[in-house]
C-alpha cells in the first residue's frame, strides 16, 4: 500500500536548486554560505532533493565545436504508423546512435524531433544515410542550425511546486 504525501519546496530549496544549476561544483560550505544555512542542514537538503528526484544528475557541459562537433541539426521524423511496436522499434534504434543527442516524441506534422551533432556536413550526410535505413521512418526533414543565440540549461524556478511522492 502506498502512502502519498504532498511535498512543497520552500524558498531555501529553490535557492539550492538555482545555485546548483549555475555551478554544480560548488562546495557544500560555499552553498551553505550562499543560502545562509550551516553546512550540515544544507547537505541534508541537497541529499533530500537528490533522493526525491528533483536533482537527477550532475554533468559537465562540453563545447561541441571545440571537441570537433561543428554541425548541429534538428530532424523532424514521421513514422509509417503510430502503432506501439513501430514507435518502440524506432526509439530502440535511435537510442543506439550516439550522434543523436536528443529525441522528442511530438504532436503536430511530425512524430519525432531529433537533435543531431556531427563533425561536419559530410559526416552528417553519412549519418543521415544510415538513419534513413530505419524501416519505420516514412519521411524526414532536416534543419541545419546556423547560429545558437540561447542554449540555457537553467530551468526557471516557479514560486511553489507541489509534488506527490510515493513512499
Amino acid at each position: 500500500m502506498s502512502d502519498k504525501k504532498i511535498w512543497k519546496l520552500d524558498p531555501t530549496d529553490y535557492k539550492i536548486l538555482r545555485f546548483l544549476q549555475l555551478d554544480a561544483k560548488i562546495t557544500n560550505t560555499q552553498l551553505a554560505k550562499e543560502i545562509d544555512l550551516s553546512p550540515a542542514p544544507t547537505l541534508e537538503r541537497v541529499r533530500r532533493l537528490e533522493q526525491n528526484g528533483f536533482i537527477e544528475s550532475y554533468h559537465a557541459i562540453l563545447n561541441a565545436e571545440k571537441i570537433g562537433l561543428g554541425v548541429t541539426t534538428f530532424v523532424q521524423v514521421s513514422l509509417q504508423s503510430h502503432k506501439k511496436a513501430i514507435i518502440d522499434s524506432f526509439v530502440s534504434q535511435i537510442m543506439e546512435i550516439e550522434n543523436i543527442v536528443e529525441c522528442y516524441h511530438m504532436t503536430g506534422q511530425s512524430d519525432f524531433l531529433l537533435k543531431i551533432l556531427a563533425k561536419d556536413i559530410v559526416s552528417y550526410q553519412a549519418l543521415m544515410l544510415n538513419v534513413s535505413e530505419i524501416d519505420e521512418i516514412n519521411s524526414m526533414q532536416s534543419m541545419v542550425v546556423l547560429a545558437t543565440f540561447k542554449n540555457s540549461m537553467l530551468l526557471p524556478m516557479p514560486e511553489v511546486i507541489n509534488v506527490e511522492e510515493t513512499a
